[in-house]
């Protein structure tokens, strides 16, 4: 059986109107339709920034107690949860930038270090 859905926890929580803070959250796969769909949002179209936003309130299917958010919840988020739902999204998707192995120049150690990227639903 294949998972397409996946429980995370926000690093500081999304702060509802009433006050609530809502930390742990579900996100599902990403389909082609989510993608075509963001694409024709005239949000979108007026700015490509915003297309991490509105594929982020398709596919977040619950935070907290709050099931079918909206993009403007998603604008609400803290930049580092906003940060955080974005490289989850990458990696569930497989769309995460590629990365190099090299050594640190300090410790000698080898380490990943990850080439290119772009924005969210960006392959």
């Amino acid at each position: 059986m294949v998972q397409t859905e996946f429980e995370f926890e926000l690093p500081h929580g999304f702060l509802a109107e009433d006050g609530t803070l809502h930390r742990k959250g579900r996100m599902r796969l990403a389909t082609a339709r989510d993608e075509l769909r963001s694409l024709r949002d005239l949000r979108v179209r007026d700015d490509p920034a915003y297309l991490g936003i509105v594929l982020l309130s398709l596919v977040v299917t619950r935070l907290g107690d709050l099931e079918d958010l909206e993009a403007e919840d998603i604008e609400r988020l803290f930049a580092a949860d906003l940060a955080h739902l974005q490289h989850l999204y990458h990696e569930l998707n497989g769309t995460a930038a590629p990365v190099c192995m090299t050594n640190c120049a300090s410790c000698g150690a080898r380490v990943e270090v990850p080439v290119g990227g772009g924005r969210l639903g960006e392959s």
